[in-house]
């Protein structure tokens, strides 16, 4: 969330910044309500005060009773006087909680996913030599997963791999948490099992009604517990309520789980394969540090993940998000997306994302500037570390042999037990 400060003093700024993303401008509505805020504060202070001088001096006045019954008169403004600044703080909070994030100066502005721009690309899209064949032709014909079987058992968009391709899936995941970590990045192995408010957090979803996340999120019936749809969720609050010391910045996490994501939006679409399932291995990169680091910062989680894409051996490009696809919650996004062969297209592997201070405001996570810096929220960021089973779809795509063998990437060899393909008639 913004700083009320700054939505005070920049209303017009926050304004575009609405308008620049496609949400409702509120501002107005938030201006109204922090001077009646702030308005009732102080009558309450007022009166609170007045109470207090009475009944320091009803024990030596003379007439007691005008003084007992203003008394009693106070104390029924006060309660009043509370009970609408509690109706109107909490109206002014769930409000707060539909103002976007600032998206930063240099982001593209858009309406949607059309008008994101393309600022890098490396590799040539493999051309060949005989009819290439689909994610899902090449597991069917391996033996590496029973979709029908599967779906039957745990319903549709639920999938299971099974010998060479689950254990590719495996040396994927392994083969980035060995690198992260090597970056310097804390291994995290994250539940899945969350709060709801863990998720509100992390500022995936506007305002402050739980029910808005129902179409996609799993909740857990009879619960207070919900499943996360990434380890970002979790890691987000891991130093909340705690201040930080500002040598310690930038703290590195690299977060695994197990996530859950009802995909309500999906209808229809990636309904073959396993591009978009309701259960998927994410390891993400999750970063906490100053402000003034967050630039930087920013490549270096985008540049990881690049670094995955080339150590895989895939054609890839890196997209700017425009104003209007980056999301309520982030200064600036990139995407990273693989060339799929099946569809002759790139698609996203993962979102690199800057948060500003947005989410730690949310968290109330602060650290202590050196010198006379004080107190100042963190900046955060995220950003994939390899996404599964998806990212095993254009590996084999793009790795395939005639015979419906796959060639495995020289990265992956060691964790494969050396072995240089796997599938097909060997």
């Amino acid at each position: 969330m913004l700083d009320i400060k700054f939505i005070r003093e920049n209303p017009d700024v926050v304004k575009n910044a609405c308008a620049d993303k496609g949400f409702d401008d509120v501002v107005d509505a938030v201006l109204e309500l922090d001077v009646r805020v702030r308005e009732l504060k102080t009558i309450t202070q007022a009166k609170t005060a007045e109470k207090n001088k009475i009944t320091r001096e009803i024990p030596t006045a003379m007439d007691k009773a005008p003084l007992i019954a203003r008394s009693k008169e106070i104390n029924a403004e006060i309660a009043a006087d509370m009970a609408e600044l509690a109706e109107k703080e909490n109206a002014l909070r769930d409000l707060l909680c539909r103002v976007p994030q600032i998206p930063a100066d240099s982001a593209p502005r858009g309406r949607d996913d059309s008008e994101n721009v393309e600022v890098k690309r490396v590799g040539m899209p493999r051309q060949f030599d005989f009819t290439p064949r689909a994610q899902w032709e090449l597991l069917e014909m391996n033996g590496w997963w029973k979709n029908d079987k599967i779906a039957a058992i745990c319903g549709a968009r639920t999938y299971a791999l099974f010998g060479e391709a689950a254990e590719l899936e495996l040396a994927i995941q392994t083969y980035v948490i060995q690198k992260l970590i090597a970056k310097g990045f804390v291994f995290v192995n994250c539940p899945s099992i969350t709060k709801p408010q863990t998720i509100f957090n992390a500022g995936h979803f506007m305002g402050t009604d739980s029910s808005v996340m129902n179409n996609d999120v799993f909740m857990l019936a009879d619960t207070d517990r919900c499943l996360a749809g990434t380890a970002e969720i979790v890691l987000n609050s891991l130093h909340a309520d705690e201040v930080l010391n500002e040598k310690d910045l930038p703290i590195k996490y690299a977060g695994f789980s197990p996530c859950f994501r009802k995909e309500a939006g999906a209808a229809g679409r990636d309904t073959r394969g396993i591009v978009r399932i309701h259960q998927f291995n994410k390891v993400e990169q999750y970063i906490y540090c100053t402000p003034a680091q967050a630039d930087e910062m920013h490549e270096h989680l985008l540049n990881n993940l690049c670094e995955v894409m080339e150590d895989l051996e895939l054609p890839y490009r890196v997209i700017e998000a425009c104003t209007g696809d980056m999301g309520f919650n982030k200064v600036k996004m990139n995407d990273v997306e693989a060339w799929f062969p099946s569809e002759n297209s790139y698609r996203e592997l993962g979102s690199c994302s800057s948060i500003g201070q947005f989410q730690a405001r949310r968290t109330n996570t602060r650290f202590r500037a050196t010198g006379d810096g004080g107190l100042q929220f963190c900046a955060t960021l995220n950003n994939t570390g390899i996404a599964l089973p998806r990212a095993i779809v254009p590996v084999i795509e793009n790795h395939q042999n005639p015979d419906g063998s796959v060639n495995i990437p020289r990265k992956l060899q060691p964790l494969m037990g050396g072995r240089t393909k796997i599938g097909g008639k060997h």
